[in-house]
């Protein structure tokens, strides 16, 4: 699926894990973490971003909507339409617990937070 840019259609996985998250402000909120894919349709679930830690302690793991990255050369990472107090009220969870039940709890719980159009509906 294009972003909202109209950038690639394809990416590798690989290749986004570690990329580094911006609000529109220009601060840096996090990085992806993981990608989370649905075998039986074929989609992406959501990304996984990590923010809010330090050091590896006290991070927050939050589903995010894979449609809402949007990859900016200049940063040379993902921006995301969300303020931080946005970010900040998000729903998170450990990583574990995000894909359990095949990660449609967390998918769903994403996509009404951010109010994002369900791209299974």
């Amino acid at each position: 699926m294009p972003t909202q840019t109209g950038h690639t259609t394809a990416i590798r996985a690989s290749r986004t894990i570690g990329t580094n998250v911006y609000n529109t402000a220009g601060d840096k909120i996090g990085k992806v973490e993981d990608v989370v894919l649905d075998k039986i349709d074929n989609s992406v679930l959501f990304a996984i971003v990590g923010f809010g830690g330090f050091l590896g302690m006290g991070e927050k793991f939050h589903p995010v909507p894979w449609s809402s990255l949007d990859y900016n050369k200049e940063r040379d990472g993902y921006v995301v339409p969300f303020t931080t107090e946005q970010l900040k009220a998000a729903p998170a969870n450990d990583i574990d617990e995000l894909t359990r039940n095949d990660g449609h709890v967390a998918r769903d719980s994403a996509y009404s937070y951010y109010k994002v159009q369900p791209y299974w509906m």
